[in-house]
């Protein structure tokens, strides 16, 4: 880890980019589902799960644009309430996008998250 070492006698100041978190953004995203329209969303991390997000979104009829620290997300085409086995095993938070397709279509198919083992 980096420290900082302060020796007094001068100002400290400067500008700290804060990254957006992990555990609000895959909620949100699965959320989009049920707009049925484009949202924005701004400062999604840019990690492994946020982008398998993305995929499993992407292969059930959504369209994600990624420009600069903003992502718009199109689900007024998602056609399909199955989530693919593969993009499922991928991380153990998938799961939550089974709700918002549930409320959107009354049912929802998927197999067990992946992730890592706890």
């Amino acid at each position: 880890m980096a420290e900082y070492i302060i020796e007094g006698g001068k100002r400290v100041e400067g500008e700290v980019t804060i990254s957006g978190s992990k555990n609000a953004s895959l909620p949100i995203i699965a959320a989009t589902i049920l707009n049925k329209g484009k949202t924005t969303l701004y400062n999604v991390p840019n990690i492994h799960d946020t982008q398998m997000m993305f995929e499993i979104l992407k292969k059930i009829g959504g369209k994600i644009i990624k420009k600069n620290n903003k992502v718009i997300i199109d689900t007024s085409n998602i056609h399909m309430y199955e989530i693919p086995e593969e993009l499922m095993r991928q991380m153990r938070s998938s799961v939550i996008i089974v709700g918002a397709l549930i409320g959107r279509y009354k049912e929802a198919k998927f197999s067990y998250p992946g992730g890592c083992d706890i």
